[in-house]
């Protein structure tokens, strides 16, 4: 997928293209494929050799040029009439032929490839992430919901706070000491050094590249009412603080900044990163604004306690669902609890007075599989009622309030970013809602595999609502080599666009439907195997991109043509991120003109989650909620039609 065009741009309009974004996401995104694992996995080289020292995990290939451009050429073929698919065709053959540039690129980067363990590694970090200049705000950070509390006291608040608080240190402690099982896919372990770099780490802003700082210790950063807080989980006498200890400094945090206004600090790290680099150089040359910057950069984690939402006002399931999605990808803007954040640290949890629960998290040091982990580990923590076997400490520390120098200059970037915040808030809408007629027990139940099936009703929904094919993202987890991140899955194909055609054709047999059906979640599966295994064409020609632009070589014409753009901009963006309890991940689309869809597939119900862009006259999330309920209904009823008609 090009994006080395876009991530080096430095703007703060939001509705440029954003193809790769996270590439998420979803890398931010997709957790578990089934069959398959599909988790993420973005780390340094020296994470990597950290967190898989007994693994002796092979290297990340470099597929076959030859491999790369046949498959490329059947992913274009939805997008392009015959003639443009003629121009395609010879620049794919003027790109791959003996003495093309293409097989110069392919000879450099297995070159590359001989020096690196991973040879995408460094690349992706910085290209993917770092560089990218747009807010993690809605472009990158997913947010995950928790299943909904009812607290009814400002004490059972706290209470949940302080349990999700010693639920993560017990996680923690199961990273440190490496019992995390190690996860396999088939025979084949995974790298899990992306286990070891989601609690402490933070992103650093600045020019043009953002910075990663990983760091352990025994304090967490507390928002309340905008006021930022250092609070010491283990006391004076190195023993950790009980469940009701923690209450109390959480307590104390909120008596501190219950009436006092502050200037909203965290809202500047929901902006432009070039915007934020700028104002958090001004704040590094003051000596404790610098002092208090550190002091969150080296915290475990950040924890939000949010002012009330109006939850429990919400007049159905549907609705919690959608307004705690969007408190966990920006807080609802200033006019909710938008400034009560600092979006910089990898884990963000977030602990509502009226029973939002959950977390943001960043995305460029770890992806999906840790944290969804993370979240059940949290909640089974917590409705099992465990408690800690620890003596407590004698001696707890008193939180401290982490103080800013703000100037003239400082408040105006604020003013800026919260104008920048809010916009972005209203023009984002949400549609996040439990389908309950089945789950993937009844896919199963047919031999099918649930990951397929679901990416096939998204295809289905999408041209159902905009009668052309829509070009689709899903990622799949390379960690079966070191340093593994992701690949795209190209789910949209010939078939997926085939079965849509025949399942809205009403001249159609039930018979030809599910034929239909079929080819198309079988090439679907057949793209994902092939993914998995790092051999999918977007990383591939990603590398041969930035290997002509490293060795100062012209990108080749194969980059602008028709059939690589309408290909790579991924109108539907997507990922499976697989909670065991009632939760859900979310996040923006990656083009203006696109679908968010992240689903949580259990035994008998989806949660799903989409996202569009309000200010886009094409799209609407009400209209594809309906367009994808109607697909999986239509997708059963063939099903039980075939069923029937062989009894």
């Amino acid at each position: 997928m090009s994006i080395n065009s876009r991530v080096q741009k430095s703007n703060s309009n939001y509705k440029e293209p954003t193809m790769i974004r996270s590439i998420k996401l979803c890398g931010y995104r997709g957790l578990t494929l089934e069959p398959y694992v599909s988790s993420f996995q973005l780390f340094s080289n020296y994470s990597s050799a950290k967190g898989n020292a007994n693994l002796n995990l092979p290297r990340l290939p470099v597929p076959k040029l030859n491999d790369t451009l046949s498959k490329y050429l059947k992913t274009v073929r939805p997008f392009l009439n015959d003639e443009e698919f003629v121009v395609t065709a010879n620049l794919v053959k003027e790109f791959g032929s003996h003495g093309g540039v293409g097989v110069k690129l392919q000879s450099l980067l297995e070159k590359k490839a001989e020096k690196h363990l991973n040879w995408l590694e460094e690349w992706w970090l910085n290209s993917a992430y770092l560089e990218y200049r747009n807010p993690v705000v809605v472009f990158s950070s997913p947010g995950l919901v928790f299943p909904f509390r009812k607290f009814n006291s400002q004490h059972e608040q706290l209470q949940y706070a302080a349990k999700t608080l010693l639920a993560a240190l017990d996680y923690k402690a199961l990273i440190d000491e490496d019992k995390i099982p190690v996860e396999m896919m088939g025979k084949s372990p995974l790298d899990m050094a992306q286990y070891k770099k989601i609690f402490g780490t933070c992103r650093i802003p600045g020019e043009k590249r953002d910075k990663l700082s990983f760091n352990d210790s025994k304090y967490v950063t507390i928002c309340h009412n905008n006021h930022i807080f250092h609070v010491d989980l283990w006391g004076d006498d190195n023993k950790r603080l009980s469940e009701d200890q923690i209450v109390q400094a959480l307590k104390k945090v909120i008596e501190l900044s219950a009436t006092a206004t502050s200037e909203a600090i965290g809202v500047l790290t929901s902006d432009n990163r070039d915007n934020w680099a700028e104002a958090y150089q001004a704040l590094c040359k003051d000596q404790v604004n610098k002092r208090s910057l550190l002091d969150v950069e080296r915290s475990l984690v950040v924890l939000c306690l949010d002012a009330p939402t109006g939850l429990w006002n919400c007049p159905d399931k549907s609705a919690r669902q959608s307004l705690a999605a969007a408190q966990t990808i920006h807080g609802g803007g200033t006019q909710s609890n938008g400034g009560n954040r600092w979006f910089d640290k990898t884990v963000q949890f977030i602990v509502g007075a009226d029973g939002i629960t959950g977390l943001t998290y960043e995305h460029s040091p770890a992806e999906g599989q840790p944290i969804a982990v993370l979240t059940d580990f949290i909640i089974n923590y917590i409705d099992q009622g465990k408690t800690s076997n620890e003596p407590a400490s004698a001696s707890p520390k008193e939180p401290v309030r982490l103080n800013f120098n703000v100037t003239s200059d400082i408040s105006n970037k604020i003013k800026t970013a919260q104008k920048n915040l809010d916009r972005l808030v209203a023009d984002l809408e949400l549609n996040c809602f439990t389908f309950d007629r089945y789950g993937k027990n009844f896919i199963k139940s047919q031999k099918l595999s649930p990951d397929s099936y679901l990416q096939m009703a998204m295809q289905y929904a999408f041209y159902r609502l905009h009668k052309t094919p829509g070009a689709h993202y899903e990622s799949a987890a390379t960690r079966m080599y070191a340093g593994g991140r992701t690949e795209t899955i190209r789910s949209c194909s010939v078939e997926s666009v085939e079965f849509a055609r025949t399942m809205l054709d009403e001249r159609m047999t039930p018979k030809a439907k599910l034929d239909s059906m079929n080819k198309a979640i079988k090439a679907h599966k057949d793209y994902t195997v092939q993914a998995l295994q790092g051999f999918g064409v977007d990383r591939h020609l990603l590398g041969l991109k930035l290997t002509a632009i490293e060795n100062g070589i012209d990108v080749p014409k194969l980059y602008s043509d028709a059939g690589f753009h309408r290909s790579a901009h991924m109108r539907i963006s997507t990922s499976q991120v697989a909670c065991k309890c009632d939760g859900f991940m979310c996040y923006g689309p990656l083009v203006p003109d696109g679908y968010a869809t992240c689903y949580n597939p259990r035994d008998n119900d989806v949660n799903f989650a989409t996202a569009a862009f309000v200010s886009n006259p094409v799209t609407s999330c009400d209209k594809y909620r309906k367009a994808l309920e109607q697909s999986l209904q239509d997708m059963h009823d063939v099903l039980v039609q075939n069923i029937k008609s062989k009894l």
